[in-house]
């Protein structure tokens, strides 16, 4: 065994623990850092790979950029980690069926892709015009229509998500421009009718029985 191979399994074991420490931890911030660790180590599966551009956009783009914002969401939000967790156990069986399935469908799909054997060998120019330019020439060209899908699939998960998330809460303050403008003066100012003498407040029984004793 040589030292990408053994490199290679050590990664995918790390990968492989922290994934699974992400549906299982009992805290959502640690679900989190456990995500991180786990997109650094297909980072660096990708970067045994020679996919040097795939590596580094997964580090810089979701671990730096989309894992912090998520850790940063998850901190403020202060979910209760208790109603989230109720009833994991009992539908684990039946999540993890239904990931194995997903699992052999997706083997089923692409490993005909990945056949190092068969690949066909790249010319002298494709060589020099490196892996990062070949990518985009090949998802750009052959691959457009696919590309265009995922992005609408993102924007609709966005707006979902947004959708969700956005409901009236009694406790938050906001101010409606609509009825800010609809405004009239009788909102604004109100007379109050008033008597126009004030009582004498009674001086207490300690006040009359010292002044008497005087």
């Amino acid at each position: 065994m040589d030292t990408i191979t053994a490199l290679f399994y050590v990664f995918s074991a790390v990968l492989l623990g922290a994934s699974f420490r992400v549906i299982t931890a009992r805290s959502t911030v640690h679900a989190a850092l456990f995500l991180i660790l786990a997109f650094f180590n297909a980072a660096c599966i990708w970067m045994l790979l020679k996919a040097e551009f795939l590596s580094i956009a997964l580090v810089l783009v979701y671990i730096g950029a989309v894992m912090v914002l998520f850790l940063f969401v998850v901190m403020m939000l202060d979910i209760n980690s208790d109603n989230v967790r109720e009833g994991f156990w009992k539908h684990l069986p039946l999540a993890g069926l239904v990931g194995a399935l997903i699992a052999l469908e997706m083997a089923a799909v692409l490993m005909g892709g990945f056949r190092v054997s068969e690949a066909p060998e790249l010319s002298a120019e494709a060589v020099k015009m490196g892996n990062t330019k070949l990518l985009g020439i090949d998802i750009y060209t052959h691959y457009l229509y696919p590309l265009q899908i995922a992005a609408v699939l993102l924007l609709v998960a966005i707006i979902a998500a947004i959708a969700l998330t956005l409901r009236q809460r009694k406790d938050s303050r906001y101010q409606n421009p609509s009825e800010q403008v609809r405004v009239k003066k009788g909102d604004r100012l109100r007379i109050v009718k008033m008597q126009p003498t004030i009582e004498v407040p009674a001086q207490p029984a300690a006040e009359n029985n010292t002044q008497g004793g005087a």
